[in-house]
């Protein structure tokens, strides 16, 4: 029986099956050199250029740009800081993990717990990648690029849109849950609790998430808490920006610039609990606690990103709501004791400034090296430079009594009139350069505390009285008309306003009574003048808890700039508030509601000899660069 299978005889004798022949057997000979050969020349190629390649494509990768969006659900939470501030909304956070720290910027809102900044250490990569292995086939080393370190950027915040109807929305959200009906006693920051020193690298923005706690240590779901911040060296001073969630989760940032790394306090106090500190009577509601006090050392790091160069003021700078500045320190005296004259000369006259912090003589401020930037740096100026700027103009003020300190020392310290001693609460009067009579300014002072010159708290209330509105009309009706106006609503508000929803129609009455008085300036076809609000002072030491209590005050800043904007009235802004709180927490630079009192050796409210006046003396120096800047 034959076998089955493949008949290998019967298959080589087959037609369909040629016969083997040497071509063919020379043909397959060549192809299998040809791949072998092919073979050699792929695994000759340098196996370093190939990691080259990738490695260059894995390091675009470290650098993580996270656009912080804004969804409608969320706006009304996640962008408000101190409860009517955000962040400006274009700004990037960028995640170098090239020596760096990574922020967590989740923010949960089943679980206030989980709202809290993480941060994680991350690999550290300084400097372009040589390769170390040697080839055969390599005659250099192959550089692999590293990204462009970032750029750094300013803190920096802004007004929030509807300002007025939120806040009023946040203030009256109802309760009915524990963690909503009880109230802050204390705050947990896990990026800052629990270590002795913190370290920082400098110019970079540093925030940290944290939580308010109930008296039994739970987690809070409820906003509201006005919590003071201050971050202080021994050459700087600055209001660190604290963010509202309004959920009982709250961040703050941090930043010092590279010029001036060293050890800092940060303190955090807070004062009020949920809106207390807007009501009629919130004294009684003042918790004043020191919640946090922590040591931290900024150093410079080995990163080549820069902060962008501070640029003297123009025109535009001062179109910004929410200045973001800091006190830095040029100079010091450590010997220096008050004059006869209640005056602190503690630096030469023509002690520069140094840029680009200030531009002019340091020494005329008379704050022992200390002076004022944000996003912009000011001009100080000489008694010559003021009066080419302030000649043959017209000034108007209107506000409260805080304008009367500040023309005095105008007065008195720039344009080299030390015999005026002191102006009423309402005058219009001119002055003239006494080095060159041709060379004159006037200025006019309208009190606006009440519409009767000797009484207060009345506040943009006085504007009801027929009489104070028409001689506010009068100064604009005459064939010519002031400059510039330079106006404030005042504390006498604070006390005056029972609510915010009052104060709001008050500061819309306000803002259409200006409108009013612009537009009949133009229907006569003259120039309407330029309009900059300087916001009311951050009140100090023992005022801090009274009716016009720094919380109530920035509140009723944003109230009532929103007004003025919606209603076409405001040029630009001068944020006093800003410039006084790094120095309201005592009395050393004011009584409580002036930051511009007149020099006297004399015990002063705190019962120190002399105070400081140099924060107002450079709010007129700030007032100056508004009017003279081009």
């Amino acid at each position: 029986m034959k076998e089955k299978g493949v008949n290998w005889s019967s298959s080589l004798t087959n037609p369909c099956f040629p016969r083997p022949s040497p071509l063919l057997h020379w043909r397959f000979g060549l192809l299998t050199s040809l791949v072998l050969v092919g073979m050699v020349v792929v695994w000759s190629i340098d196996g370093c250029t190939v990691r080259t390649f990738l490695e260059a494509w894995k390091s675009n990768q470290d650098f993580l740009t996270m656009k912080v969006s804004t969804t409608n659900g969320l706006d009304s939470n996640l962008t408000h800081i101190n409860g009517g501030l955000r962040l400006n909304s274009s700004s990037t956070i960028v995640v170098n993990q090239t020596n760096s720290t990574r922020l967590s910027t989740h923010f949960n809102f089943d679980d206030p717990l989980l709202n809290l900044t993480h941060y994680e250490p991350l690999l550290s990569q300084n400097s372009s990648i040589i390769s170390s292995e040697s080839d055969q086939n390599l005659t250099r080393p192959v550089v692999v690029p590293v990204p462009t370190p970032v750029s750094l950027s300013w803190v920096e915040a802004e007004l929030e849109p509807n300002v007025t109807s939120n806040l009023l929305a946040r203030w009256l959200s109802p309760g009915g849950l524990p963690c909503r009906d009880s109230r802050t006693v204390e705050i947990a920051i896990p990026g800052l609790d629990g270590q002795d020193l913190i370290e920082l690298p400098a110019g970079e923005i540093h925030e940290f998430g944290f939580q308010a706690l109930d008296e039994v240590k739970n987690p809070r779901c409820l906003g509201g808490d006005y919590f003071e911040t201050d971050l202080s060296g021994d050459s700087w001073k600055s209001r660190p920006v604290v963010k509202d969630f309004g959920n009982g989760s709250y961040s703050l940032s941090l930043q010092v610039h590279p010029d001036f790394v060293g050890t800092y306090n940060l303190t955090i106090i807070l004062l009020f609990r949920h809106f207390e500190g807007l009501k009629f009577s919130p004294s009684r509601f003042s918790y004043d606690r020191e919640v946090r006090k922590i040591q931290i050392r900024f150093y410079n790091s080995s990163s080549s990103a820069q902060l962008p160069k501070i640029q003297f003021c123009k025109e535009s700078d001062f179109g910004r709501d929410i200045w973001s500045g800091r006190w830095t320190r040029h100079g010091k005296n450590d010997a220096c004791e008050i004059g006869n004259d209640g005056r602190y000369r503690c630096l030469a006259a023509n002690f520069p400034c140094q840029n680009p912090w200030c531009d002019g003589s340091l020494g005329s401020l008379e704050s022992n090296g200390w002076v004022y930037s944000t996003h912009c740096s000011f001009r100080l100026f000489s008694a010559d430079s003021a009066w080419n700027c302030l000649s043959n103009r017209w000034i108007f003020f209107w506000g409260d009594s805080n304008h009367v300190d500040t023309i005095r020392n105008i007065l008195n310290f720039v344009l080299d009139l030390p015999e005026i001693q002191s102006v009423p609460r309402r005058f219009d009067m001119n002055f003239s350069n006494p080095k060159n009579p041709s060379q004159t300014v006037r200025i006019t002072s309208i009190f606006n505390g009440h519409w009767n010159e000797t009484q207060n708290y009345q506040g943009l209330n006085s504007l009801k009285d027929e009489g104070f509105r028409n001689l506010v009309k009068k100064y604009f009706s005459e064939y010519t008309v002031p400059d510039t106006v330079i106006m404030n609503s005042g504390l006498h508000d604070g006390i005056f306003w029972s609510t915010i929803r009052a104060f709001s129609k008050g500061a819309t009455y306000a803002a259409s009574f200006w409108a009013e008085v612009l537009d009949s300036v133009r229907q006569r076809g003259l120039k309407a003048p330029k309009v900059f609000y300087r916001t009311t002072i951050a009140t100090g030491g023992y005022a801090r808890s009274l009716a016009f209590n720094p919380s109530k005050m920035e509140a009723f800043n944003w109230v009532v700039l929103e007004k003025l904007r919606e209603a076409g009235v405001v040029s630009g802004v001068i944020d006093n508030f800003d410039m006084t709180f790094p120095w309201h927490f005592d009395n050393r630079c004011n009584d409580g509601v002036h930051y511009g009192r007149g020099p006297a050796k004399m015990r002063w409210r705190d019962g120190q000899i002399g105070h400081q006046y140099f924060v107002d003396l450079m709010l007129a120096h700030v007032l100056l660069n508004a009017l003279c800047v081009r």
